[in-house]
């Protein structure tokens, strides 16, 4: 089993979707369509809107707005990249530069604001309430999470709970509301509505969740060529992550002393030490663990969902996430 497979269930959607983004790149502004190029020449996945269009079929919606809002999802998604970028000072994503590292962090900042203007252009173009409260609500959260983060960087004394905040806010928040955006799309019932975004979204949160932790993990165990981004990069931004957090609470004194200078220093002078540490104290095996639980936790907010190959495709998603090396 494999992504590609997934993707098949919806692959004429999928293309629609890939086919909208290009249009609505397009800008007058020629530095605009040279970055919108590059970014859309640059691939990508692009599961949340894959999740967006996955949970309108399974939800038993036969229209078309899905593609625009799949497309909405993406367009956000990437802005907040495009500005982690310059936060992280990261010159790598997808196995290219990063557009902070091409065209400088100016660029970077001012076309992930179009890139958020025109998302909630065509948001407004849709016409619909509840897409209108689902996105401009995780928009926020999205923002605090990138706060909350800032806060936590370099601090060794971050908590696991207070680090699960930041994986909801600032990653399970957009696959939360693609989830959701996609399963209210054709419904009138508030009552059903309410129960879709909760059982969805549900889906959606603990999926972004655990493909977190994944990554946590791939930091430290990973393919560079297959990540497409260097390995320990949170590490080099000092950034406390589950392995580390964990290192420190249940590895020996001598390990927790290298992990809190890691981590209030950053950089990667001791990187190879580090990964040794990490898996010696079980921190690896732990964050997969609770990785595992939120998979499990997304696959049982599928349950109300009538059986078809969607709600199949989103099975299989959940569990390919978890199995991933990339």
């Amino acid at each position: 089993m494999d992504f590609r497979s997934i993707y098949s269930v919806v692959e004429d959607d999928f293309n629609a979707v890939n086919d909208f983004i290009n249009h609505h790149l397009d800008s007058d502004v020629p530095l605009i369509r040279e970055v919108g190029r590059y970014i859309v020449d640059g691939g990508g996945k692009r599961l949340r809107p894959l999740v967006a269009i996955l949970c309108a079929r399974a939800g038993g919606y036969d229209g078309r707005l899905h593609i625009n809002v799949a497309a909405i999802i993406e367009f956000l998604h990437t802005a907040t990249l495009l500005h982690d970028d310059v936060v992280d000072e990261s010159d790598l994503r997808r196995g290219r530069r990063t557009v902070n590292a091409v065209w400088g962090n100016a660029a970077s900042v001012l076309v992930g604001d179009f890139l958020i203007s025109r998302a909630f252009q065509l948001v407004v173009d849709v016409g619909d309430r509840h897409l209108m409260d689902i996105l401009s609500g995780s928009t926020n959260v999205i923002s605090e999470g990138e706060v909350l983060q800032l806060i936590n960087c370099r601090d060794p004394e971050t908590t696991e709970e207070s680090y699960m905040r930041v994986i909801h806010h600032k990653t399970a928040k957009m696959f939360e509301s693609a989830a959701q955006t996609g399963a209210v799309l054709g419904i009138d019932d508030p009552d059903e509505t309410r129960q879709r975004k909760a059982s969805y979204g549900e889906y959606g949160r603990h999926l972004g969740i655990a493909f977190q932790l994944i990554d946590d993990v791939l930091d430290y165990h990973g393919d560079a060529s297959e990540l497409g981004k260097n390995l320990g990069d949170d590490l080099a931004e000092g950034k406390p992550t589950l392995p580390l957090i964990h290192t420190l609470r249940h590895g020996t004194a001598e390990q927790a002393e290298l992990i809190r200078s890691a981590i209030r220093h950053g950089g990667l002078d001791h990187l190879d030490e580090i990964v040794a540490t990490v898996q010696a104290s079980g921190g690896l095996e732990y964050t997969r663990e609770r990785a595992r639980y939120h998979t499990d936790c997304a696959l049982d907010a599928l349950a109300p969902t009538p059986d078809n190959r969607y709600k199949e495709a989103l099975t299989r998603l959940a569990r390919e996430s978890l199995a991933r090396t990339w």
